[in-house]
């Protein structure tokens, strides 16, 4: 028989399956809570959570003390309001790498260029542009025109054109001119949004870089949202619109696999 009367340490049992307990905890639903409600309205005070939340102001006082020493949750002493906090972003990107969008597109992106030839990105939307986040050089590609954190404008690339006619974020305004077809009227980039929008994808002929094509799709994600932009590019000389129009349908094969991998229901 074990002794303890010098004294041990009594362990919680654990359940024998390595799965996780049926057993709930209140504290931790009520600390959920809180967060939901920040995520719903943005900011709110400690009587505004505690009756959206249905708990006491007491309580919900005592929540946000651990959220806010976690991270989790920030004070503006100004409005007195809580709002969620940074710590959130850092384990929101801890479960992103397990499924990141680039690790799906990959493989994708070099099956473009083995099957085109040029050179594929794949970027993500910003505020009125497409940043790029990772391309596969074909081994024609030249050194300079595309790289990791690049913004391909909105108004003035494919990748961009995408953002901007799926997003319906407004371009950078005034529309400055790269090339000499650059689009700088924005009843005529209204009408070029409005033909993305309806064909699914969008080109772009010398209208950032002097001699440079490009063709780009989106990729939706799981609520039919704009999740990243996969776009080819090459040289006019062999890249021109035949060109660019014979790689569209492995373009949209490979744009609509990479949503369907992110959850995207393909019905949408």
């Amino acid at each position: 028989m074990w002794n303890c009367m010098y004294g041990c340490a009594i362990l919680p049992r654990v359940a024998r399956t390595g799965q996780p307990s049926r057993g709930r905890v209140g504290s931790a639903r009520r600390s959920l809570s809180i967060l939901e409600a920040l995520e719903a309205a943005g900011e709110l005070g400690t009587n505004e959570l505690a009756r959206r939340t249905g708990m006491s102001a007491s309580s919900a006082s005592r929540q946000l003390g651990t959220l806010l020493e976690a991270g989790l949750v920030e004070f503006d002493a100004d409005s007195k309001r809580y709002r969620l906090g940074l710590r959130l972003v850092a384990l929101g990107n801890a479960v992103l790498a397990r499924l990141d969008v680039r690790n799906v597109a990959r493989p994708h992106l070099e099956a473009l260029v083995a099957a085109v030839d040029e050179t594929a990105t794949l970027s993500v939307p910003g505020e009125h542009d497409a940043i790029t986040v990772d391309f596969v050089p074909t081994e024609r590609y030249v050194q300079g025109i595309t790289r990791l954190g690049r913004p391909s404008i909105g108004h003035a690339t494919a990748a961009g054109k995408v953002v901007l006619a799926f997003t319906g974020h407004a371009p950078a305004e005034p529309l400055a001119r790269y090339t000499e077809r650059t689009i700088t009227d924005p009843a005529v980039l209204a009408e070029e949004l409005a033909r993305v929008r309806a064909q699914g994808w969008a080109e772009a002929y010398e209208e950032r870089e002097p001699e440079l094509n490009a063709v780009a799709a989106p990729v939706w994600d799981s609520r039919s949202q704009l999740a990243a932009i996969v776009a080819l590019q090459g040289p006019t000389f062999r890249f021109g619109r035949e060109a660019v129009r014979a790689a569209l349908p492995a373009l949209l094969e490979h744009t609509h696999a990479i949503s369907r991998a992110l959850g995207w229901p393909a019905s949408a």
